[in-house]
């Protein structure tokens, strides 16, 4: 079993704490608001949302998957850190043994905020030459997540303060 990391630092004109509220802490509302073409619904299979907590995110028709099964290992709400593993995906099983996010918003000096990621894909055996597709999705996907929701908290001042 081999390991691909990806590391990503994007930045937002929204604070912090807002950012990690919005696309942490109620993911599972926003999400299919935002991007119905993407996400039919999430829901909490097991937990509230704490570490430990296990949700399903069920895809949109016409996507590549149609579910995913996410564990939240660390939840640091002062610190605005997340890390959690994506176990089951339909349509990945026989590359991935499984995928591992680290998030963590950090305060800028404009008033804004900067986004660290880190991605770690677990692949089985020799999956890596079929990975490449994935990654490149995986990656539009969550900088697509990101921009709407800054965008949503742009327009919308009050929520998540």
């Amino acid at each position: 079993m081999g390991v691909l990391r990806f590391d990503k630092d994007m930045s937002a004109a929204v604070a912090s704490s807002r950012m990690f509220k919005a696309f942490i802490l109620d993911s599972h509302n926003l999400f299919p608001k935002l991007f119905p073409q993407a996400f039919k619904s999430v829901v909490y299979e097991q937990g509230d949302g704490e570490a430990g907590s296990v949700k399903i995110m069920y895809f949109a028709e016409g996507n590549k998957h149609t579910y995913a099964k996410q564990r939240i290992d660390v939840l640091d709400k002062e610190k605005f850190y997340c890390k959690y593993t994506v176990f089951e995906e339909d349509n990945m099983l026989d590359i991935l043994e499984s995928i591992v996010y680290e998030i963590k918003f950090e305060a800028s000096g404009d008033g804004g905020s900067n986004c660290k990621t880190a991605t770690e894909f677990h692949i089985k055996g020799d999956g890596e030459s079929k990975l490449e597709e994935e990654l490149k999705g995986s990656v539009e996907l969550g900088t697509a997540l990101f921009k709407a929701v800054e965008a949503h908290l742009l327009a919308n001042p009050d929520l998540y303060a």
